[in-house]
């Protein structure tokens, strides 16, 4: 049974936010908490508080196991903009649009039927062993001279003289 919880005017604009929604998109609990807490957006406070609010509805209302669950939809849509205006020069005014957002998370419960995306694994590389190669380089490359160069601004016209 999905478990839907939402938080409404966010004062976050809704493309910043989106970055945040990303990372724990289909991930299980536990690590979407992961994710979240050691992400310095500004967006990942206000979506810890979300998901602790789902799984708390989860638990206490739907008697749900949190062990099994998983995030299996996530959006963030825009909300109104407060408008604004600032000052500029010449008296004119330029107009400053302040968004928010609304945030809609869903949880679910894990069936033997359904896949969850997996975190990759970091496998430890062995240290490549560097191979010793003759510094050679051709007698026509250090005996070339080099063309001479000029500095400094040709003249093309030049002042007549009184």
């Amino acid at each position: 049974m999905p478990v839907t919880a939402k938080l409404k005017y966010l004062r976050i604009a809704p493309r910043k936010v989106r970055l945040v929604a990303d990372l724990i998109r289909k991930k299980k609990i536990e690590q979407a908490q992961t994710i979240l807490d050691f992400t310095t957006k500004k967006g990942a406070k206000a979506l810890t508080k979300l998901l602790k609010t789902a799984i708390a509805d989860a638990r206490n209302n739907f008697q749900l196991d949190t062990s099994n669950l998983y995030i299996s939809k996530i959006t963030v849509d825009e909300g109104p903009k407060y408008k604004r205006w600032r000052a500029r020069s010449r008296g004119m005014a330029s107009p400053i649009q302040k968004k928010t957002s609304h945030i809609t998370l869903v949880l679910d419960e894990i069936t033997p039927g359904k896949k969850v995306k997996k975190v990759k694994q970091i496998k430890k590389e062995e240290p490549k062993k560097e191979i010793e190669r003759p510094k050679f380089k051709p007698e026509a490359e250090m005996e070339a001279p080099k063309p001479k160069t000029r500095r400094g601004i040709k003249r093309i016209f030049r002042r007549k003289a009184f």
